[in-house]
């Protein structure tokens, strides 16, 4: 039994639209199957990352291009990673790689980048975050040097992602959606497209996250105990699958056709929602997880709705018995 779970970012997303808190909703999930396609944005918690062994950490337009059968992913034992930083090199950034190595065990090179990498966290008018960056040319060349010396297998990349102090208090106060989350897939999508590699973004702590020190909403929690934001992507990309031909003849392959469903909030319907339907993959929309989207009135086709993650992994372990809905519902 193999589902992939996604919560969009910058949605707002009640469940997973802050710092890591669909973490409990992923490790429910994955104990019902054999294996969960995610997101980074479904585990990432800055210095914090629990996801289980049998998750397969996939960069969004990866999953995306996975979704609709253009490519395959290869589970790997571990990634050579090329961490691309902003100079200078910060204390803090040798300090989470060098935990990392101890701890995880990771191999990876840095890259300070003679132009600086930028990214400036904005909004749409309909209320999704998004973001603008600057100086990603300069860096792809850099970075297509570097690999002619030193090759690599993901590509981690930390940079300050420079959102107001009035957007980031209101935030931190208030809730609603996170401001530094689409400028990160911006730039994760960007580079991935690149370099055909998995790549994923840490937002440098910056602006009032250096200096805040009250007790947040506990699903924003992880922002404010962190110190580099860095650990995260390291362990996601540490194992995170090969990106490979979809004809791929590798031992360890997965393809959409080995996909039995995916999960997703409810009111969601893009790029992946619209693949999973031209295969006649279920979906499963969880009502508990709002966003900025309205409700589905009508589940669109092969498609139905659950309560909460609790209801969703039932199904799943329904689905892996053979033991349909409503023989267990009166």
């Amino acid at each position: 039994m193999n589902a992939v779970m996604i919560i969009p970012t910058g949605i707002g997303c009640e469940v997973g639209g802050h710092a890591g808190d669909a973490s409990p909703s992923a490790r429910l999930l994955a104990s019902a199957c054999d294996n969960l396609v995610i997101h980074p944005n479904v585990i990432n918690a800055s210095d914090i990352n629990e996801m289980t062994d049998n998750m397969w950490y996939v960069e969004g337009s990866i999953l995306d291009r996975f979704l609709q059968g253009q490519i395959a992913l290869e589970d790997v034992y571990s990634n050579k990673i090329l961490l691309v930083v902003n100079k200078p090199l910060m204390n803090e950034t040798i300090n989470s790689i060098n935990a990392a190595k101890n701890t995880i065990g990771i191999e990876v090179d840095v890259i300070e980048l003679s132009t600086a990498l930028t990214l400036q966290g904005i909004f749409k008018p309909d209320g999704r975050a998004s973001g603008v960056m600057t100086g990603e040319n300069k860096a792809c060349q850099q970075i297509y040097e570097e690999s002619k010396i030193n090759s690599f297998d993901v590509i981690a990349i930390q940079t300050v992602i420079d959102v107001s102090e009035k957007t980031s208090k209101h935030y931190l106060e208030h809730g609603g959606v996170n401001p530094w989350g689409g400028a990160e897939a911006i730039c994760s999508r960007y580079f991935s497209r690149e370099f055909e590699v998995q790549c994923a973004h840490s937002p440098f702590e910056s602006g009032i996250l250096k200096d805040y020190n009250k007790v947040v909403d506990p699903r924003m929690a992880a922002e404010i105990v962190s110190v580099s934001y860095l650990h995260c992507i390291l362990k996601g990309l540490h194992q995170a699958p090969k990106v490979v031909d979809y004809s791929s003849m590798a031992k360890s392959t997965m393809r959409v056709d080995d996909i039995d469903l995916m999960i997703s909030p409810d009111g969601c319907w893009d790029t992946p929602h619209e693949a999973c339907a031209n295969w006649e993959i279920p979906i499963i929309f969880v009502k508990e997880n709002k966003n900025i989207y309205q409700p589905f009135d009508v589940v669109p086709k092969n498609c139905f709705l659950v309560d909460n993650y609790v209801e969703a992994a039932g199904v799943i372990s329904g689905l892996r018995a053979g033991v349909s809905r409503k023989s267990v519902r009166r």
